[in-house]
Formats: C-alpha cells, sequence, structure tokens
C-alpha cells in the first residue's frame, strides 16, 4: 500500500493502480464540481453549454467516468478556465507514476531490506541540492 498528499494536502491511500485511477477520477470530478459551483452554474446549465448530457456530467462529478480529450476540452471552454484547473496535481509531475514504481519495486522486499532500501534514499536525497535547497 502507497499513501501520498496531492499539493492541495489531500490525503490518499492506493494498493494498486486500479485505486490509484478511481481516486484520480474521483479527485478530478470534485474539481469539476467545485469549478462549476464557484460559477453558479447547474449540471444542466453546464452540460448545454459543453453540449453534453447532464448525466455524463453527473457521472464525471462523481467519478464514476472520465472524459475523453475532446470532452475535456469542450467542459474547459464552457467552464472558461485552464486545464491546470482541473489536472494540477497529475500533469505537472506525474508523480502517481513514480509513486506505483516506488510501491512496485518495495513489495517484494523484506522489512530490513526495506529499512536499507529507505536508508539509502535518504542519503540520495541529502546529497542532491537541488531538490533539497529548492530555489
Amino acid at each position: 500500500m502507497c499513501i501520498g498528499r496531492t499539493t492541495t494536502g489531500i490525503l490518499w491511500s492506493v494498493n494498486n493502480s486500479t485505486e490509484m485511477e478511481r481516486a484520480m477520477k474521483e479527485l478530478f470530478g470534485q474539481r469539476l464540481r467545485e469549478q462549476r459551483q464557484n460559477q453558479g452554474l447547474t449540471m444542466e446549465q453546464l452540460a448545454e453549454k459543453a453540449n453534453l448530457s447532464t448525466n455524463f456530467i453527473g457521472a464525471i462529478e462523481r467519478g464514476l467516468k472520465e472524459p475523453s480529450l475532446s470532452t475535456l476540452i469542450s467542459i474547459l471552454n464552457a467552464l472558461d478556465i485552464p486545464a491546470d484547473v482541473l489536472l494540477r496535481d497529475y500533469v505537472g509531475t506525474a508523480s502517481h507514476v513514480t509513486d506505483d514504481e516506488i510501491c512496485k519495486r518495495l513489495e517484494g522486499l523484506t522489512p530490513i531490506q526495506k529499512k536499507a532500501a529507505l536508508d539509502l534514499l535518504d542519503t540520495y536525497i541529502a546529497n542532491l541540492p537541488y531538490l533539497t535547497n529548492e530555489e
């Protein structure tokens, strides 16, 4: 299991990539709902502006569906917002990919090996000034 925190402080915990995908869809949906509500729009109004069905907007907001690229662009245009407002945690750094890779590599290790890996990682990070001394 991996535990992490988004840049907005939301704590997440996942056991596999399927759970990560579900969590990302839910977070995207929450952000979409927040932006829609901030603009005082109902789901029906947003659906009409984006030329989509109300049910589809609702499914996206609940994290049940994910929009295609063309649908995402329609939603962004309808809300008149840049893409990073809805995608900011997973486009900029793609940290979930790195986190998944770290989890996969640590899964098969014994507790002593995991401790050694963490010690090595701490030493490596401490010796990378551009990571520890952000300018």
